[in-house]
């Protein structure tokens, strides 16, 4: 009876907090319950939540609950849920679940959410779950799978609204009301033709104000951004942004329409490619904590190693000047501060002309305008910095050379990062490498090694230490 009470309770109380993410005491109660063996309480704790508060759920309790608290949740894990879910989560639940379950699931979503959760599984699972499908279902899929990762064939949905153009206002009317087997998400209406290649769309709102006799042809808007089925999904979001759209119809290589992509789908992508882009300037994979330690381990460990050389490089430029190091100590302290704050300064410039390459910003048409911009924008920073550090190296040391020194190696180091942020990404763009992943490396010895070699050479040459 207690029990009885403190699971109504438990269900009573408010299961979000101020961000609206689930609280603590509420997973905490869901992975007790089922820790217990309290199947039914899980499951009436769960019941009223929505299926990103599953997925959810799943993320927050800890790993080696999930297993446990899937089996309990039997037949409430439905694709709604799975679609919400992490990726590497979501992967170790399919362990979990049969081939037949999977198939089960997949026939509920839109190809796309379908291709998400099958894309990633091992190709014996992928070969069972496919296997378990609908002809149908599996043909679509299988198409699916055939396009390159993270493009628009991945992205799209083939359940679409496509009418010939000669049928009018009506005709489309009563189409839509006959067929039952339609997709009921959708917005526009393509409109084809007798080659199934889309020649204009017509919005739902048109079609319910337009008079039945009037023809589709007259009503659906010729103009139209269409997407390549081979389009990488990136671009695929940048051409969404820049136009504003809800729907576009996704054509193959003939020009016919095979699919089309939605915003909702598109808001998911924006965030994997921004979040992606953050990480791999610091190179530290995809960032997810919900990741394996060993991934976790194995990409970071990577790129340590890639950074080993640029920082014995550093150190190759400091030895050439260690004896008046040794003479001088006081350089030991400040160079660091040089090569630090162009660094920084390098960062925020990358930083800025990665996003501008990833959103189409910055084009060669204006590359030169950008170099430019960041340029006078390093030597104004560069300017403030070495007064501020020059006026509190001299109150500090009371050496007026040494001050001057500090002052123009910290402008030199600015410009160096100034240039470097803006000239290695574009460079690498234009080789077709991804500048997000390798910028950062070559970026940072530029100002590494200008760093110490500018204020220690200036150092040398002033006779500071002699």
């Amino acid at each position: 009876m207690a029990e009885q009470q403190d699971m109504e309770k438990t269900i009573a109380e408010p299961t979000h907090d101020e961000d609206n993410r689930l609280n603590s005491d509420f997973v905490s109660a869901v992975v007790d319950a089922v820790a217990d063996g309290d199947v039914e309480g899980a499951r009436a704790l769960v019941a009223p939540l929505h299926p990103a508060d599953i997925a959810d759920l799943f993320e927050l309790a800890p790993g080696d609950r999930r297993k446990a608290i899937a089996s309990a949740l039997h037949g409430m894990i439905d694709g709604d849920v799975l679609a919400e879910m992490n990726d590497w989560v979501r992967d170790e639940l399919m362990e979990a679940l049969g081939p037949q379950e999977v198939a089960d699931i997949a026939t509920m979503l839109d190809t796309d959410d379908a291709v998400a959760i099958i894309e990633d599984m091992d190709a014996a699972d992928q070969r069972e779950v496919l296997r378990a499908l609908a002809p149908d279902d599996r043909a679509a899929i299988e198409e699916a799978l055939g396009y390159p990762e993270e493009s628009a064939g991945r992205l799209m949905q083939r359940d679409l609204i496509a009418v010939p153009e000669h049928l009018s206002v009506g005709d489309v009317l009563d189409y839509l009301r006959r067929n039952e087997d339609l997709t009921t998400d959708f917005w526009e209406i393509y409109v084809v033709d007798p080659s199934h290649r889309p020649i204009g769309t017509c919005k739902l709102s048109w079609i319910l104000r337009t008079p039945r006799s009037v023809a589709i042809a007259d009503v659906m808007a010729r103009e139209q951004t269409l997407i390549p089925v081979d389009m990488d999904q990136e671009e695929v979001a940048l051409r969404f942004q820049k136009y504003a759209l809800i729907s576009a119809a996704v054509i193959d290589a003939a020009g016919r329409l095979v699919g089309m992509i939605t915003v909702d789908d598109i808001v998911h992508i924006i965030q994997e490619e921004a979040g992606e882009d953050i990480l791999r300037l610091s190179g530290a994979g995809e960032g997810d904590i919900n990741e394996p330690i060993r991934y976790t381990v194995r990409t970071r460990l990577t790129w340590l190693l890639i950074n080993l050389p640029t920082a014995m490089l550093a150190a190759t430029v400091v030895g050439l000047f260690d004896e008046r190091i040794a003479k001088y100590a006081v350089l030991a302290q400040l160079m660091g501060i040089v090569s630090g704050m162009g660094g920084n300064a390098g960062t925020q410039t990358l930083a800025v002309v990665v996003r501008a390459l990833a959103t189409n910003q910055l084009t060669s048409s204006n590359s030169v305008r950008m170099i430019m911009r960041e340029l006078r924008i390093a030597a104004a920073n560069g300017v403030a910095l070495g007064l501020v550090v020059g006026a509190g190296c001299y109150l500090w040391s009371g050496v007026p050379g040494l001050a001057i020194v500090f002052a123009l190696a910290l402008f030199i180091n600015n410009i160096v990062a100034g240039l470097a942020g803006v000239l290695v990404p574009i460079t690498l763009d234009k080789m077709n490498v991804d500048p997000a992943v390798s910028s950062s490396v070559f970026v940072t010895t530029c100002t590494d090694s200008l760093g110490f070699l500018s204020f220690l050479g200036l150092a040398a040459m002033w006779g500071l230490g002699s």
